[in-house]
């Protein structure tokens, strides 16, 4: 019996205690952990700079409010912003991010529809979910958003929907609940010109990919866009509920005061944590990144490429997707690699998810890669005798 809400199907341990990139259960058990806590906890459990900046904080304030000024706020954003030309709201979640955006886009434009891309994920309070292309998720909570149009990812005819009465075009770098599906370097450069050319805001959801995921701050830094609006959350505090909306400051004057608020946004303690990650996030740390992501894909095509019933490896950094045929149920996968001692995720399209974190050693991803080489191998032969 239990008094919670069962939204999520939850597996049978508990994780009481981490360090580095290792988890233990209530039995003590241990676990590599290839998922961040959902891309979240980016430099490992227990990091001592970030432990010592958070316990410094803790013994100073928890909270206050927006009601007052705060030069950490002022500190944290600075160091956010891609240039001088953004300015940041601080929010709780990446959900909470994609809701502001959303918001500043129609007030600042004048105009309401947005488009998005099938197999997108957003988000779950109403707007964010409006703009999130799974329909799947959206049964029983009756109409949304109106003025909603859903492209095809990395397809050239879709960017033919984007007009100049649109407010915003939202978009993933990395589509990571959709199955790990990477834009095209050409694609996603021509979806941003386009929005530039028809007057449309560029929204690009660095929710997940952001952080150093991909060896760059932000994803989209890979490509020649200029995003209006930038959203982050998972790794930015390692942990600690955090989000942030960046965007133009031609933007600011719609979002004025009383335009929007949030009472625990640019909350002290999760601000502290978060000014602590962008400071280890440093030129060396991202090199080691992209190093590692080197070294990872590396593994992944010697050892996968030909295996029976992986039908794709998608992704890019630190942010994998292996596809496995239908009659591999993903589920099973990660419930023998729980037996390994190896902690993974799922996507759409039965896709196996990895985001390891960042400060993980390459002899771990490489004996990772080899069981989960070993599990599907095992359950390929499984399903062939079974059919």
């Amino acid at each position: 019996m239990t008094t919670l809400f069962q939204t999520y199907k939850q597996h049978p341990f508990e994780l009481t205690e981490g360090h580095g990139v290792t988890l233990y259960d209530q039995q003590a058990n241990a676990y590599l952990d290839l998922t961040s806590g959902i891309g979240v906890c980016n430099l490992g459990y227990n990091h001592p700079t970030l432990n010592q900046a958070v316990q410094t904080q803790l013994g100073k304030i928890w909270h206050t409010s927006n009601l007052y000024q705060s030069s950490l706020q002022e500190k944290v954003a600075s160091k956010l912003v891609p240039t001088e030309d953004y300015a940041v709201f601080f929010c709780n979640s990446g959900t909470e991010a994609n809701e502001a955006a959303l918001k500043l886009a129609r007030k600042a434009s004048g105009k309401t529809a947005v488009l998005s891309f099938a197999h997108s994920f957003h988000g779950r309070t109403t707007g964010a979910l409006s703009v999130t292309g799974n329909e799947g998720i959206k049964e029983g909570f009756g109409p949304l958003l109106e003025d909603v149009t859903f492209g095809t990812y990395n397809d050239y005819p879709s960017l033919d929907l984007i007009h100049d009465e649109l407010a915003a075009v939202i978009v993933e770098i990395i589509q990571g609940e959709g199955g790990v599906i990477a834009g095209t370097a050409d694609w996603l450069e021509a979806l941003n010109d386009t929005c530039h050319e028809q007057g449309v805001l560029l929204i690009i959801d660095e929710v997940q990919t952001g952080m150093g995921r991909t060896g760059k701050r932000y994803a989209f830094e890979h490509y020649a866009m200029q995003p209006d609006i930038i959203t982050v959350a998972k790794g930015l505090a390692n942990g600690l509920p955090v989000g942030a909306m960046i965007g133009k400051k031609a933007l600011a004057p719609s979002f004025g005061p009383g335009s929007h608020g949030t009472t625990f946004g640019g909350n002290p303690l999760a601000l502290t944590a978060a000014d602590t990650v962008l400071d280890l996030l440093t030129p060396t740390f991202l090199e080691a990144v992209t190093q590692k992501s080197h070294l990872l894909w590396y593994f992944l095509e010697k050892e996968l490429n030909g295996v029976q019933k992986v039908q794709a490896i998608t992704g890019k950094g630190m942010m994998v997707g292996i596809q496995l045929a239908p009659e591999i149920p993903v589920s099973e996968v990660i419930a023998k690699l729980h037996q390994k001692g190896i902690l993974t995720l799922s996507a759409q399209q039965n896709t196996l998810r990895l985001l390891p974190p960042l400060v993980i050693k390459g002899a771990q991803l490489i004996q990772a890669i080899q069981e989960i080489k070993e599990v599907i191998v095992y359950s390929a032969n499984v399903s062939e005798v079974t059919v």
